[in-house]
């Protein structure tokens, strides 16, 4: 089975009906093959059958005992960074190992190989660059966006690949543009949709939509592996997007397209473009939105009232920050108010302070949200800044309290301790990754409220004691969300992803917790991200079937969903 095209490879291996591999290649290309090495797992007979003798160490290993050597190993690296190249190494390696361990270690390993030490590997991509992963198309060669999607699952048919997870690398994380080094993001999203939902690695594909940066500094770096100039915008971005979209569908028609850490603007515009037409979702807006609704539910349980009854704050009234009001608002209308009457419950704060009407630097998706002037006449106004951040809690006395701002510290001791006066659980998300860009830290938090705040972070921190009771900090980590969402949506085949499945996921995760005990979280533990994949997949994909969404509908969603996880476990491989 030699690649024998340039145009369209033909794999070095293939399932047959059993499962189990079959492969041309011999030796050393059967162990620099991550998808079927199994490094010193080899049986004796799969030695001699594929040309291994005497290339690797004579004991057979089981993967348990690779698998608790590996982290053994894992344990010794200096950092969190090089605990990330060990276990990126690893994947790069044996893929199976790989998913194996960090399905065993979710809660040491999701912070390593997603948010937020991916981010430090991003920074370093182009100094630290080591074996290529994923499909680099280019705005300058959009004319080869069909050979490299080819290339990158070689011999794929148009049944074969379920999800492509795309970045421009323009806004990543809290850290911005990163150019080339964005392609991480979409590799560890890929690796978290494997370890926490069982979709097949193989079916799958990582995409960097490299249309240059605005970094200077990777513009200067000899070193810089991306294209050298500066970004390009406007209708030749949307050409390229347009172009990639297309030809993807047409090659994948089934895969669901996953859009990471584009810019607002952009983000809006390919959303509103094609979420009506296409399977297609954008993590930032979306995913982040329905995770911070459902901590949102968790904690109004606990402080009593309902949607219709709360008073939200959200500082950072970006990308982010409007999609979490978004899907917020859209839940207070199926409590019963119009979409005006909702969008008046949101005070929007960015860093030209509290949205207002008389802007003139509004984009179209805050305009909703900004306030008539009427309505803030005689607040303090900080100059060229507008009404600040604590002007506006001071007066609005919120019961929630939103960030997504990237601004660290943000949620001072003054600030919190005023909305503490005005509810007796205040609801405090300061949602910014990574951890050195959180508005508060959640020691602080349960100190200024004496106790009594409910709080969910974006990236994870330890549990606080104070007063005697400890307190497990939720983590609003869009892991518990999306790998569900995938799975659900692949399983049935949906033809769009509706905010209707954003909510009923969000309900879903607010009511595997009941957070009524001092001290508990308002969101399920990492540790339980499999199964909470599991329920968010099936009442998606409930969703989908009663909007007439769903393409397939299996008789029994749950068996469905349960038999389409892929599981890291080592295959019989044949020498063909």
């Amino acid at each position: 089975m030699a690649i024998t095209s340039v145009r369209k490879p033909t794999k070095v291996y293939r399932v047959d009906e059993n499962g189990a591999f079959e492969t041309s290649a011999r030796g050393f290309d059967v162990l620099q093959t991550p998808q079927i090495n199994k490094g010193t797992a080899f049986t004796l007979e799969e030695r001699r059958a594929l040309g291994l003798m005497g290339l690797l160490p004579p004991a057979v290993l089981t993967m348990e005992q690779q698998a608790e050597r590996a982290y053994e190993l894992f344990k010794k690296q200096a950092d969190d960074l090089a605990r990330y190249t060990f276990l990126t190494a690893l994947q790069d390696r044996n893929e199976m190992l790989f998913v194996h361990l960090l399905a065993s270690h979710v809660v040491e390993m999701l912070p390593i190989v997603y948010t937020p030490t991916v981010g430090l590997a991003i920074q370093q991509y182009s100094h630290q660059y080591r074996r290529p992963r994923g499909v680099f198309l280019s705005i300058d060669r959009a004319d080869e966006i069909e050979e490299a999607l080819l290339n990158a699952e070689a011999g794929a048919g148009a049944d074969d690949i379920d999800l492509i997870v795309a970045t421009d690398a323009e806004a990543i994380l809290g850290i911005g543009d990163w150019g080339v080094g964005g392609i991480d993001i979409c590799i560890g999203k890929l690796a978290v949709y494997t370890a926490a939902a069982g979709i097949d690695p193989s079916r799958t594909i990582p995409v960097m939509l490299d249309v240059g940066t605005d970094r200077q500094s990777l513009l200067d770096d000899p070193l810089y592996l991306g294209y050298r100039h500066a970004r390009i915008r406007g209708e030749q971005y949307q050409a390229f997007i347009d172009k990639y979209i297309s030809t993807a569908l047409r090659l994948y028609p089934n895969a669901l397209l996953h859009w990471e850490d584009v810019n607002a603007v952009n983000a809006r515009w390919i959303l509103n473009t094609y979420r009506s037409s296409i399977c297609t979702f954008n993590d930032d807006i979306q995913g982040t939105a329905s995770i911070v609704l459902a901590a949102v539910m968790a904690a109004i349980k606990v402080a009593g009232g309902g949607m219709r009854d709360q008073k939200i704050v959200v500082f950072g009234a970006g990308t982010a920050g409007c999609g979490i009001a978004d899907l917020i608002r859209n839940a207070m209308m199926s409590d019963g108010l119009s979409a005006q009457a909702a969008a008046r419950l949101f005070w929007c704060v960015d860093r030209h302070g509290l949205l207002v009407d008389d802007m003139e630097d509004l984009r179209e998706f805050q305009r909703q949200y900004a306030r008539p002037v009427a309505d803030v006449a005689g607040w303090t106004r900080d100059g060229e800044r507008g009404i600040s951040l604590e002007e506006a809690v001071r007066r609005i006395q919120p019961t929630i309290l939103i960030g997504s701002s990237g601004a660290s510290g943000a949620f001072n001791e003054s600030i919190v301790r005023q909305m503490a006066k005005g509810t007796p659980r205040p609801i405090i998300l300061a949602l910014s990754n990574p951890t050195e860009l959180a508005e508060a830290v959640p020691a602080n938090l349960i100190q200024w409220t004496d106790g009594k705040a409910l709080i969910a972070t974006g990236s994870p921190f330890g549990p606080v004691t104070f007063n005697g009771v400890t307190y497990t900090i939720a983590q609003a980590n869009n892991a518990m969300l999306f790998p569900g969402l995938g799975l659900g949506t692949i399983v049935i085949r949906a033809r769009l992803i509706s905010d209707g499945m954003f909510m009923a996921a969000a309900c879903t995760i607010a009511e595997m917790v009941n957070a009524s005990q001092l001290g508990t979280p308002i969101l399920p533990a990492i540790a339980n991200l499999r199964e909470v994949s599991v329920r968010v997949a099936i009442a998606v994909a409930e969703q989908a079937v009663r909007e007439e969404l769903a393409r397939v509908n299996p008789p029994n969603l749950e068996t469905a969903i349960r038999d389409a996880m892929w599981e890291p476990r080592y295959r019989p491989i044949k020498a063909i």
